[in-house]
């Protein structure tokens, strides 16, 4: 499994923002992975999105890398933010495009 681990890892550690995800950016699989997509393109920040349907490994390895059941999860500087809910929370309260400020990650002016 320490393969898996050392992929998830470099991903997490070499992006500013990664979102894993069912799908991809471009063409979700699930309904909360695409709310994160829209939340992410509505605050204009450049992100990797990371399809975990790819490999059931992959898809394993991620929440047990997290230690958080659920699919999507949120990277932000290689830190675990959480998943749909707290994601559209966060951005409702304005506390997303706040950490993202916080971290030096750069948003695009809407």
């Amino acid at each position: 499994m320490s393969g898996i681990n050392d992929y998830i890892d470099s991903e997490v550690k070499g992006n500013d923002v990664v979102l894993f995800m069912k799908g991809t950016p471009g063409f979700p699989q699930c309904g909360f992975s695409g709310q994160v997509v829209q939340i992410l393109d509505y605050v204009g920040v450049d992100y990797k999105g990371v399809n975990v349907l790819t490999s059931d490994e992959l898809r394993q390895g991620i929440k047990e890398y997290s230690n958080w059941p659920t699919i999507p999860q949120l990277y932000v500087k290689g830190e675990f933010v959480g998943g749909c809910d707290i994601i559209r929370e966060m951005f409702q309260a304005g506390e997303l495009q706040a950490l993202l400020d916080e971290k030096g990650v750069a948003v695009k002016a809407a």
